[in-house]
């Protein structure tokens, strides 16, 4: 598990720069992108060169501190602009509520500092926020990984859709975290990796990492689940996540409601894994989750080539919603949680 080095999502050594690793090169391509303003970091949110729900987030949690040097050292001047900052961040995704949770964190520890706000060492302070939702993320996923662990040692055939391991998250993954630990556990295990249609992450970022660490995989096309699943030869489907709602529906790449209404059918269990920061309490259910629409060219196009005519029209969501009793259970780093279960009081705290 350990001994195998993976390109990192992010890396960010100095206040003044966040090297994003351009996902959109792999797995034939390992470059990082070098941001120094905020408006690099949005395009690359925008883009897809760093995508994941977790990453996301902390992406922006780092990019809302570039280019702060030329900000007047007043508190009031520094609040404003975080602001303006944190907005422009948001509106990059909307689906993915970890990028709006990351940049309120980001903002409520600065009100908190408020009154040192502008004083020696505000910059510094910010800096170690970030790292500090950094090390969470890290914390969280291994977590995920232990939790999630024990279901696969009864049912080591596992089919997963888009990509939910390190290149999603600070490291080691969500949906992939269980995977990798009963490797580590020596549990047997094998990967069903869903191609995941338009962008490819299955193919292009799963199927990459599960034969980096050595985890026994199989690349299908997304119309080939089902076909998988009726032989048999699927015995748990783990998903990850970008928005959870109140009521336990999970939004996640386009597809992932398909593969659940199958393993449904076929009574295979289906787990979403995230970190507790992906599930939204403020948003009732699923239908009340934004669905980001992404360009035509997309779908038209496979990495560039084209594959369709060019003016035919396209209808282009990049998530669905998988309704919550189609879910048989929610992995988090408090443990699996039952999808009707998130507003109870033991799971009901903040974001952590």
């Amino acid at each position: 598990m350990d001994a195998v080095e993976l390109p990192r999502s992010l890396v960010s050594t100095v206040r003044s720069e966040l090297k994003i690793l351009d996902q959109r090169g792999l797995p034939e391509t390992v470059a990082y992108l070098s941001c120094t303003e905020l408006s690099e970091v949005i395009a690359a949110i925008k883009s897809l060169a760093v995508r994941g729900a977790p990453a996301i987030g902390l992406a922006a949690a780092y990019g809302l501190l570039l280019g702060l040097e030329d900000c007047p050292d007043d508190a009031a001047s520094i609040q404003a602009e975080l602001v303006a900052r944190g907005h422009a961040l948001i509106a990059a995704r909307p689906t993915a509520v970890n990028l709006s949770w990351a940049v309120e964190q980001m903002l409520q520890f600065a009100a908190t500092q408020s009154a040192a706000m502008g004083e020696t060492g505000w910059r510094d302070r910010l800096y170690a926020q970030a790292t500090a939702l950094f090390n969470a993320d890290r914390a969280a996923c291994r977590a995920i990984g232990v939790a999630g662990a024990g279901l696969i040692k009864d049912r080591p055939s596992v089919l997963t859709h888009c990509n939910a391991g390190s290149l999603a998250v600070s490291e080691y993954g969500t949906a992939l975290a269980p995977i990798y630990q009963a490797q580590a556990d020596g549990l047997p295990v094998q990967v069903w990796v869903d191609e995941t249609r338009p962008v490819l992450q299955g193919a292009r970022l799963t199927a990459y990492e599960l034969m980096a660490h050595g985890v026994p995989c199989r690349l299908i096309t997304d119309s080939m689940a089902a076909h998988v699943m009726s032989q048999g030869l699927v015995d748990l489907v783990l998903v990850g996540a970008d928005r959870v709602a109140l009521n336990g529906d999970a939004a996640n790449k386009i597809g992932t409601l398909g593969v659940a209404i199958l393993a449904k059918h076929y009574g295979i269990p289906f787990y979403v894994a995230c970190p507790w920061s992906t599930v939204d309490l403020a948003t009732p259910t699923g239908a009340d989750i934004i669905i980001e629409e992404r360009a035509a060219d997309e779908v038209r196009q496979i990495q560039g080539v084209w594959t369709a005519p060019h003016n035919v029209p396209v209808f282009n969501p990049a998530f669905d919603v998988t309704p919550a009793d189609l879910i048989a259970g929610i992995i988090t780093e408090r443990g699996i949680l039952m999808p009707n279960a998130l507003s109870e009081p033991a799971c009901g705290a903040e974001h952590g």
